[in-house]
């Protein structure tokens, strides 16, 4: 397993190279980004930003391991991932009206001491501690992505003045450098922990330090901005669920994402304990995920430069996965583990990666022009409710052994939950065809937070 693992590594790096070199070719150059002054203030944003997300995948490679290594059994550690997806998702309504009327400074400031004090958590063995830090995580990950972006979007137009066609400039970037960071992460944590044989907690201190970096420029470079506008929650909660509920592609397009995402949210869980028996250098693992996201988001901006049809992307993106969840139906056997097994697995789970890969990019360029910009941050948090209960409930079946019969049929649960994103996806396709929005240029974005969920 382990060789199949680094010669995967190797393979995936050179194809992954490639593809983001062909894609690259399919971007348009932003020479009007080449700017003195806003390259400075670039990249005194990225110095920042990027030390909290270095900081932040260093926590990804290793956390169901640590939770084994305490000799918690899977029920219990799928309670500890319950709450920090459930902490992550409420926090996660609340965080840009914080971000808005507090400071988003100060919130800034706030994730770099919650993350590093949750970190500091995971050296106790005391499952209520665990529990703790797993909520103080979340909500820290709520923070980092909306205090962050919203501090810098704010300082573009309002302090600096630049045009606002820069800010995909700078997010595209961030985008780039954001997964060569993840794959660095899972080397760099298997290095700690493996390699150094310091154990899997090593990564979350070695966390800490960048954390404590971050926080630092923060408050010595950073500027306090606030919007000054009050939103009225409920009023914002009601308008976005009518919007919901007035149009059908609206409605879908929240459906699919619950769907999808959910099974991305327990796959994220299952695939250390799948792999486990054979005992995977999991960071390298967790690099070969990052490899093939990355290399499905190539993918995905190599299709639609030569004008496949978004939906239809999409709806392949939905098809892979759930090829691939077949498959790990087939090779997930509790009663027989297998190195063969395994390795397929394995080979699943990097077909499922990239599945995602090219999900993202399809789903936020599709959701922003589908979905109202005045009721954006209301819909969205509409569509993480059922992301949340799904995942959350399919983990806690997980204490129903006598049913669930070992993680195959959570799998199977998995493969259910694909076929009904497959068919919103159809349904969504054939209304499309009639949406305007979605008949204009078309404006190739880089994916969104994939992290969020690792």
């Amino acid at each position: 397993m382990i060789a199949i693992v680094y010669c995967s590594l190797l393979a995936l790096l050179v194809v992954c190279i490639g593809l983001q070199v062909i894609a690259s070719k399919t971007r348009r150059d932003p020479t009007e980004g080449n700017n003195p002054q806003f390259l400075k203030f670039q990249r005194g944003y990225f110095a920042v930003y990027l030390l909290a997300m270095f900081a932040d995948w260093l926590q990804g490679p290793y956390l169901y391991q640590l939770y084994s290594h305490y000799n918690f059994m899977e029920e219990q550690i799928a309670v500890l991932y319950v709450f920090g997806f459930a902490s992550t998702v409420i926090i996660g309504m609340w965080a840009p009206l914080a971000a808005d009327q507090f400071g988003r400074k100060k919130l800034c400031l706030l994730f770099t001491v919650l993350y590093s004090l949750s970190c500091f958590m995971k050296l106790s063995r005391s499952y209520g501690i665990l529990i703790i830090g797993r909520i103080i995580g979340g909500v820290a990950t709520s923070v980092l992505f909306s205090a962050f972006e919203a501090w810098y979007v704010h300082e573009h137009v309002e302090t600096h003045d630049f045009p606002k066609e820069w800010i995909s400039v700078t997010f595209t970037k961030a985008s780039t450098w954001n997964g060569v960071l993840a794959v660095s992460a899972g080397l760099v944590t298997n290095t700690v922990a493996e390699t150094f044989n310091l154990g899997p907690v090593a990564p979350y201190m070695l966390a800490v330090p960048f954390l404590i970096f971050a926080g630092i420029l923060v408050a010595t470079h950073w500027v306090e901005n606030t919007s000054g506008n009050k939103v009225k929650f409920k009023k914002a909660c009601s308008d976005g669920f009518k919007s919901i509920m007035s149009k059908e592609i609206i409605f879908l397009t929240g459906a699919i994402e619950a769907l999808f995402e959910s099974v991305i949210y327990i796959v994220i869980f299952l695939w250390t304990p799948v792999l486990q028996p054979v005992r995977p250098p999991l960071g390298v693992v967790f690099s070969c995920f990052m490899l093939c996201i990355l290399s499905g988001q190539a993918v995905f901006q190599i299709l639609s430069s030569r004008h496949q049809e978004v939906p239809k992307l999409l709806i392949m993106s939905i098809g892979i996965a759930f090829g691939a969840i077949i498959f790990l139906v087939l090779f997930t056997n509790p009663a027989n583990v297998m190195a063969t097994n395994c390795n397929m697995s394995f080979i699943a789970f990097l077909v499922f990666e990239f599945a995602v890969g090219m999900y993202f990019p399809a789903m936020g360029y599709l959701r922003t022009r589908i979905v109202p910009e005045q009721h954006t941050w209301s819909i969205m948090n509409w569509f993480r409710v059922p992301i949340n209960l799904i995942s959350c409930a399919v983990l806690l079946l997980l204490h129903e052994d006598a049913f669930m019969h070992g993680n195959r049929m959570i799998f199977v649960i998995c493969a259910g939950l694909l076929a009904l994103a497959a068919l919103c996806g159809v349904r969504f396709h054939r209304l499309a065809q009639h949406e305007e929005s979605l008949k204009e240029e078309r404006t190739l974005i880089s994916s969104e937070h994939i992290h969020n969920i690792f």
